[in-house]
């Protein structure tokens, strides 16, 4: 889910845009806006930041060991056409 510390900030701005005299009848806009905010994004499909930055180091890992089996896999052809172990 979003910070909510910036979905707070998201909420207040929108409820301080809002004239007075139409703030003042509706009592709580800000927690209804935010409520509203909170409905719509949760249907848009995103990860929070967190999860990104976990798949991150996930990608990294899987690519130094895809490098280090590539690597092993061209000395082993070597050793293959040579017809001799490298030791």
């Amino acid at each position: 889910m979003l910070d909510p510390k910036k979905l707070e900030e998201l909420a207040k701005q929108i409820a301080d845009a809002v004239p007075p005299g139409v703030r003042n009848m509706a009592e709580g806009a800000e927690s209804k806006v935010k409520q509203i905010l909170q409905a719509q994004l949760s249907r848009l499909d995103v990860v929070t930041r967190e999860e990104f930055d976990i798949q991150s180091q996930v990608l990294i890992r899987t690519r130094e060991k895809l490098e280090a089996l590539e690597s092993r896999m061209a000395e082993l052809e070597a050793q293959l056409e040579t017809g001799k172990p490298k030791s």
